[in-house]
């Protein structure tokens, strides 16, 4: 599970819109972006995109328009995908696994029973990422002349370095562990905003990009990186299951009471009678010393450089093996050839 910060967060995020962050390079949670592809872009009973032999291609359609999108409004992503995940999130894995294989059973009742709103619902929530859609989705980028960027461990841990060691602007997921991992700069809802409906109604929001500025978040709450990470604890995160009972307001005094790991640990013990099921320091060093590597602005600077578009592996990629339309992937690939060919390398030298 993600850290639920999303309460106290709500003060200090601010909506944007592309335009405000043009010119600048983001790294992005690969798998949290592609993730959300796969659970949005389906058919009304919730069956995702596929092409002639059964292969799944939401996330294609998805990584192709709206990685578009964000180039037209100069920006330039970095695509950041997953290594091996900590052995302490091993438990989060599976009640993930479990989780999607009961709204899998859900999605398939719901179908035909006829129940085509439950049954969307329950497809995306039964949403899980193969090693073929990772692996399509790694060809179709480098296709597009995007830098991928293969982490050892987390691709959100990467990435929130990334943005805190400057090397790009922000760091772009959904959940906010990233800053725990300590990105200084966070953007959501780059790969869904615009107008969506609402599970299960027929109501539709506009969902606008959002930037929040970790310095604003600690200030605001009156607490520091640490604490933070001490709150997320308390709560739950990937790594351990949080302590019964405690929610976000509950955990925010509860760190400012208690300021150090041993003080936190004491106090849930003599408050709660409980302790922390994965062992805590663990957990912090995991958030505060993640497994990532160590890339140097010189190398950086030539991997987002150095690429280049192919508009005629695209072309055949999406259109004859995958079945895309060939007028639309045209046109996509020809503004990529503008913008991320040879004439627009010198333009791109410029936003790093």
């Amino acid at each position: 599970m993600a850290v639920a910060l999303g309460k106290l967060v709500a003060s200090v995020k601010e909506q944007i819109s592309l335009g405000d962050v043009s010119g600048k390079t983001i790294a992005i949670d690969a798998y949290n972006t592609i993730y959300q592809f796969l659970s949005i872009i389906r058919q009304p009973d919730g069956t995702p995109l596929t092409d002639s032999r059964g292969r799944v291609t939401s996330h294609l359609s998805g990584l192709l328009y709206r990685t578009m999108n964000l180039l037209e409004y100069r920006i330039t992503p970095v695509y950041v995908f997953d290594g091996l995940p900590p052995l302490l999130k091993r438990r989060t894995l599976e009640a993930r696994a479990n989780r999607r294989e009961s709204a899998r059973k859900e999605w398939e009742a719901a179908k035909a029973a006829g129940q085509m709103e439950q049954a969307r619902s329950h497809a995306m929530a039964s949403t899980r990422i193969t090693k073929e859609v990772t692996e399509s989705a790694k060809a179709l980028l480098g296709m597009m002349g995007i830098p991928c960027i293969q982490a050892p461990s987390e691709g959100e841990a990467q990435a929130a370095v990334m943005a805190s060691k400057g090397l790009v602007y922000a760091s772009a997921s959904q959940d906010y562990d990233s800053f725990l991992f300590g990105a200084n700069v966070v953007l959501r809802n780059m790969a869904t905003s615009g107008r969506r409906k609402l599970p299960g109604k027929n109501v539709y929001v506009d969902i606008q990009p959002e930037r929040i500025m970790l310095d604003s978040l600690l200030q605001g709450l009156g607490i520091t990186r640490r604490q933070l990470i001490m709150l997320g604890m308390l709560m739950g995160t990937d790594f351990n299951t949080g302590i019964d009972k405690v929610g976000p307001k509950t955990a925010l005094k509860i760190v400012k009471e208690n300021p150090d790991l041993d003080g936190v640990v004491r106090y849930v013990k003599s408050k709660y009678n409980a302790e922390f099921d994965s062992d805590p320091c663990e957990v912090e060093q995991i958030f505060m010393k993640p497994e990532c590597d160590d890339i140097s602005e010189e190398s950086f600077r030539k991997l987002v450089a150095g690429q280049r578009p192919d508009k005629e592996a695209i072309t055949r990629f999406m259109c004859d093996e995958h079945g895309f339309s060939v007028d639309r992937v045209t046109k996509v690939a020809d503004k990529l050839e503008e913008i991320r060919g040879a004439k627009g390398q010198k333009g791109m030298a410029a936003w790093m």
